[in-house]
């Protein structure tokens, strides 16, 4: 118990002054603290409320988000509430945001395969949407020992999620197909510069043959470089970090694909990116398209 409460409960018995003395506390200070008793109840209700909020935001993304992506939505709302505060009251309700764990690599490479130049040199920026992307498998292990696979095509402009493709097997068809819904969501991808890895599946013959047909460059990472397509890696973690959750696999293939559709479909809609201000991929798409038709009338 709080020794200045001790003092407040038993003081009409003992007196304060004999109180204090026994529990090594000075009588000023107990009362300032019955002086701001009104204040600190004042500040504690809005810690609980605030809590609250922060427990909705925090189970709205799955149990995801930290400090920054629950800070950003609040600021988003209209609510300037502190960083510092945000990360002290998740700290008392035992709340935080997933963290990162190893990745399981799936990229076999195929040395007689044709090679494509690297078109992006780690660079994985983008001036404005559709100009330049990003691709990779990632698997997704089931408890009965199997696994399906993910192949995903990510705009580098805004992160967005243009297409993906999951499959219980690795041939190169899971590749164009993920290429083809990428194809699908914008329209056309001509001129667009699509960079992987030199695993088989985007050396083939057959996804060449693909990306000539759908106006793209193929541009190829280093062989064994993992920095060389960092990004696409990158939000393999992420997606395997936050559906997972700790766990090591989907019990079974019905689930893994739930998750995966339901994650992919938030990633790309409500789930915030630090490197777009905070901001959902297609939200920053639709920022993008806003300010470049302003801008186009200005002129």
């Amino acid at each position: 118990m709080n020794r200045f409460q001790f003092v407040a409960d038993h003081q009409r018995r003992y007196g304060v002054k004999r109180l204090c003395t026994i529990l090594g506390v000075a009588r000023s200070s107990f009362y300032y603290w019955r002086r701001t008793a009104a204040d600190r109840a004042a500040r504690q209700a809005a810690d609980a409320r605030l809590a609250a909020r922060i427990r909705a935001v925090h189970r709205e993304s799955d149990g995801t988000y930290g400090v920054p992506r629950i800070t950003a939505e609040f600021r988003e709302a209209g609510e300037r509430v502190n960083h510092k505060r945000i990360a002290r009251v998740m700290r008392i309700i035992g709340l935080a945001g997933v963290r990162l764990s190893r990745r399981h690599r799936t990229t076999v490479a195929d040395p007689a395969a044709a090679k494509a130049p690297d078109l992006i040199g780690r660079d994985f920026t983008a001036r404005k949407p559709n100009t330049k992307y990003v691709g990779d498998i990632t698997c997704l292990p089931l408890e009965s020992g199997k696994f399906l696979y993910l192949a995903t095509v990510i705009d580098l402009a805004s992160r967005r999620l243009a297409g993906w493709a999951i499959a219980d097997h690795m041939r190169t068809d899971l590749v164009t197909d993920a290429l083809a819904a990428a194809e699908q969501t914008r329209g056309s991808l001509t001129g667009a510069v699509m960079h992987t890895d030199h695993g088989a599946q985007y050396t083939s013959a057959a996804f060449a043959d693909a990306c000539r047909q759908a106006g793209v460059r193929q541009s190829m990472s280093t062989i064994g470089s993992s920095a060389d397509n960092a990004l696409a890696e990158s939000f393999n973690a992420t997606f395997k970090r936050e559906t997972l959750q700790g766990r090591k696999r989907w019990s079974s293939e019905r689930e893994a694909r739930l998750d995966a559709f339901r994650w992919l479909h938030r990633y790309n809609v409500r789930r915030r990116h630090s490197r777009l201000g905070h901001r959902s991929p297609i939200a920053y798409e639709n920022a993008f398209r806003t300010t470049s038709t302003t801008l186009t009338q200005a002129a």
